[in-house]
């Protein structure tokens, strides 16, 4: 594991639920690592799979979709399409030999401010442990 290496995580997070679990982690002060670049997103399932893709070959060396959790999403199952898209967005990765273990999908809702942190603080130990992301340096944008 390479201890110098910060990755960098771009998270796409439901603004109702983990977007608000990331605000309480924070003003929690839960210790987390500086890895995450959050973007707020009205729904998990608003999130293109073409953007996870994009992030992850101009340099992101993970990426996470965070949303409510399954059967209580805000617009009533954009959490179930998010999922969807999601395996299909794995399987897409694996067919073209990208590290699928750089994705990831987790429900975490407004209250649970300390799984946020828990998930935040694994992804980035599984993402040092994998290395930096071996795609940008094939890709010429």
């Amino acid at each position: 594991m390479n201890e110098k290496f910060v990755p960098r995580i771009v998270g796409f997070l439901c603004n109702w639920c983990s977007y608000a679990g990331a605000d309480l982690a924070g003003v929690s002060r839960l210790q987390m690592p500086p890895s995450l670049r959050a973007i707020r997103v009205m729904c998990s399932s608003r999130v293109n799979p073409l953007f996870i893709i994009r992030v992850f070959l101009i340099g992101a060396d993970g990426v996470l979709v965070a949303g409510c959790h399954p059967g209580d999403c805000h617009y009533q199952k954009g959490n179930y399409q998010a999922r969807r898209k999601f395996a299909i967005l794995k399987n897409i990765f694996e067919s073209l030999g990208l590290e699928s273990d750089r994705l990831r999908l987790s429900w975490i809702s407004a209250g649970e401010g300390p799984r946020f942190a828990k998930v935040i603080t694994e992804f980035t130990e599984k993402i040092k442990e994998l290395g930096p992301n071996p795609a940008k340096e094939k890709v010429f944008l």
